[in-house]
């Protein structure tokens, strides 16, 4: 697994894009992003993201990137509202450099990828999947909580 600080600093809350008026004015451009609080164990939260994220990225990278990161999206929204019973914060943050998206809950435990076992059902694959299909992932510890993360750039094979 390979880990690292988050390039992308601390996780941002706030609009996802600026208006004309604001760009008129000399305000600086901001990258295209979703920020949205998952509520406690809502699982309709996950086909909502994914539906967010399909808008977000809908000239996005080459054929199929964005399909990886619905898929892989899902996965780690899933996870934090399965596994911590809490509530949690995603977001998706398009920049020159592709896409980065975190996921953080407010529990400390550390998510850890496990081979399944054969009659697991589809249980124990979503960080497997994470860490064979994204660029680059992690997960960066917080005060409360922690984040897990993933990167994909736009152009990768």
């Amino acid at each position: 697994m390979k880990r690292q600080a988050p390039r992308g600093g601390p996780l941002t809350f706030g609009a996802s894009s600026h208006s004309a008026r604001d760009r008129a004015a000399g305000a600086p451009e901001r990258e295209p992003q979703i920020s949205r609080r998952l509520g406690r164990a809502d699982l309709r939260a996950v086909p909502e993201a994914r539906r967010e994220l399909r808008e977000l990225l809908r000239h996005w990278g080459r054929p199929g990137r964005a399909d990886i990161a619905e898929l892989l999206t899902s996965e780690l929204v899933t996870n934090a509202l399965v596994h911590t019973d809490r509530e949690a914060v995603l977001t998706a943050v398009v920049s020159t450099r592709g896409l980065r998206v975190e996921v953080r809950d407010f529990v400390g435990s550390r998510p850890r990828p496990r081979v399944p076992a054969a009659d697991d059902g589809t249980h124990g694959r979503g960080l497997i999947l994470v860490e064979s299909l994204a660029d680059d992932w992690g997960v960066q510890a917080h005060g409360v909580g922690k984040s897990v993360w993933f990167e994909l750039g736009a152009d990768a094979a």
